[in-house]
Parts: C-alpha cells; structure tokens; sequence
C-alpha cells in the first residue's frame, strides 16, 4: 500500500517526533493553534492524523484579532475546515490594544494570551504552533540586523513554556514512566514548534494533496511590517547565494540555542549562588561577563524594567560597576530601576 505524498509525511514525522520526545502521558491533550494559513492548517492536518494513532487527545483553536475586515468570516471559516479533520475547535477572539512596542508584538501579545487562556480553560498539555524552517531564518536575519547577542540569535525555540521564560530552566519534559505529562515547571502548557525543520514550500504541498485551500493573509503582503521585508530580503539572499541561505541560518540558530542555554545555566547556578543581592564585587569579576549581563538582565526585568528597552548598553554599563569603577553614582535603568555601588557590594533596585 502506497504511503502518503512526501510533503504529508514529512509534516506528520516531524509531529510525530516532536510530541514523542517531550514525553506525553496517555491522553494528553494536543492543542494546535491555525490560523488559516499553509503552514499552521498543514500542522492541524499532522495533528489529526497523529494524535490518535498515538493514543493522544487533539484539538484547535483559531484566534481572531480583529484587525481587518472580514476577520471574523475568515476565523470561521478556517475553524470549519479544521473540523473536517476531525478536530474539535474553538474561535476565539482577543483584542489587539495598541503599545509603542508596534503592531506586530502587539498582536504577538494578544495571540499568547488567548492560547494560554484557551490551554488553560482545555487542560492541554501542549500547544504546537505551525513556525516552518523559513520561519525561523527570518528570526534570526532580523536577529543579525538588529546586532543581537546569542539567544536572539538561537532563533525561536522548538519548546518553551507557555507565557515563561526562554531556555531550559523554564521547562521540565518528563518521560511517560512517571505517568506525567510534559509540563512546564509551574503546571502550565508547554509550547511546541515541531516544523522548524520543514520548510513553507513542504506545507504549501501539503495542504495541496490533502486538496485543504489556506487563507492567504494579505498582512504577509504588507512591507510596513518587518517580517515580510526580512522574508522579501531572504528571498533576495536565496537568489543570490543560493538555496543553502535559509539552511544555514537555521543551523546558526541551533548552534547558538545551545550555547545560550549553557550560559543561561550558568547564570541560574551564578544566581542561586550569590544570593539575594546586593552581590559582593569579588565574587561577580570570578564570572565571566557573559553571566554576569544576564544576572543584571534578570534583576532589571525583576525590578520592572521593561524588556523592549532594555539595551545592552544599559547592561554594559552594571556591569562597570565591577569592572571600571571610579565612585560614580548610581545609573538609571528604564522603567525607573536603578542600580549601583556601595563599597565591595553592587545593588540593583526598582522604584521606591
């Protein structure tokens, strides 16, 4: 008996690897969130064929955010086609609040919130987003351009904790022995990437043999968003350096995961090691620089500093308190944090 079309096979091995290797208890639920488009409704169609054969329950969700016309039409109809796979499915709507992060991580925002709010009301233990290998080179140009340091580097992670922190420690896959699910320290959902070693043309087969229409999202038309000129340039560099681009972009991203995740252990272990600050000098020059930034990084996020503008820069320059400094007074960190020097001990606050 003849096996499936190559691009239907390759979705539902990557599947079939990625939920296997975090140790899914019996009936786990699998949570796939589709929007409609090639690559999510090929890893919705992956999932209905897999998940059962594997003893695991399946379901979808598709998160409407409401930011063009028809978008409730659309939402529903791509809901009607998953359930023709045989996944139950729920359309779920989030509002998109404008920030000056810009409308991209805005609608990011909203999305994680709505399926950590849908996992949570479902008991899933997983939720799989449908990021290809194409997907993941553009993570890591924009990387590259913006001068980002190793974990940006690494690129999307094929698992982390829904709504956590990236890196290892925020997560603790278990094997079946225990008859415990994969779920991330803390109880919540574990989020998945199984088709980061897929690449878009592979869903968009996919979903051509199993005769499954996507939705073509006309923002991945939009040059006013950074995406689509990251992927318009990648497509560029194709051409011109050849196909091997996107391959080795993604290989860059796994190479540097596993450095960023060594240096965020080291960092764990710095952390619990010093104590509650503030930390002696003596102690933080025996660290390497690279553990000492993320130390500082996570007091300021701590303290309330926000992420998107802490700078490295700002980092750098904590960090001069141990190394160059001269009795300058304290600095000050976005979000009103500052941080500074009292004798042997370095300190870091947020407001009063």
């Amino acid at each position: 008996m003849p096996g499936p079309p190559a691009a239907v096979a390759s979705t539902r091995v990557a599947v079939r690897r990625w939920l296997r290797s975090v140790g899914l208890a019996p009936d786990a639920l699998v949570l796939v969130a589709c929007s409609g488009g090639a690559d999510s409704l090929a890893l919705a169609a992956a999932i209905a064929h897999v998940a059962p054969r594997e003893g695991w329950r399946a379901a979808a969700v598709v998160v409407d955010h409401g930011l063009q016309d028809g978008s409730r039409q659309v939402a529903h109809r791509t809901a009607a086609v998953v359930s023709g796979l045989g996944l139950p499915v729920q359309v779920v709507r989030c509002d998109v609040g404008p920030t000056a992060a810009g409308p991209e991580a805005d609608a990011r925002r909203a999305r994680y919130g709505a399926l950590v709010a849908t996992a949570q009301d479902l008991g899933a233990d997983v939720v799989l987003l449908g990021h290809t290998r194409d997907d993941q080179a553009e993570q890591v140009l924009l990387g590259l351009l913006r001068g980002s340091g190793a974990r940006s580097l690494a690129g999307m992670p094929p698992r982390r904790a829904l709504g956590g922190v990236e890196g290892n420690q925020a997560r603790r896959p278990v094997g079946a022995k225990g008859n415990q699910t994969a779920r991330p320290v803390g109880g919540g959902p574990l989020l998945g990437r199984p088709l980061l070693g897929v690449s878009r043309a592979q869903t968009v087969q996919a979903c051509a043999d199993l005769g499954l229409e996507p939705w073509s999202d006309p923002h991945n038309e939009d040059p006013r968003y950074t995406r689509v000129r990251a992927r318009r340039v990648l497509a560029v560099l194709g051409a011109e350096l050849g196909r091997g681009v996107v391959r080795g972009l993604t290989r860059t991203a796994d190479l540097l995961r596993d450095d960023a995740d060594a240096l965020d252990e080291a960092a764990e272990a710095a952390y619990r090691g010093l104590g509650e600050p503030p930390w002696p000098v003596a102690e933080l020059s025996a660290l390497p620089r690279a553990v000492r930034t993320r130390l500082w990084r996570r007091l300021a996020l701590g303290a309330g500093s926000p992420g998107t503008d802490l700078t490295r820069e700002h980092l750098l320059a904590v960090d001069d308190l141990v190394t160059g400094w001269r009795g300058q007074g304290p600095l000050h960190l976005p979000g009103r944090v500052r941080a500074g020097r009292s004798g042997d001990r370095v300190w870091l606050r947020g407001p009063a």
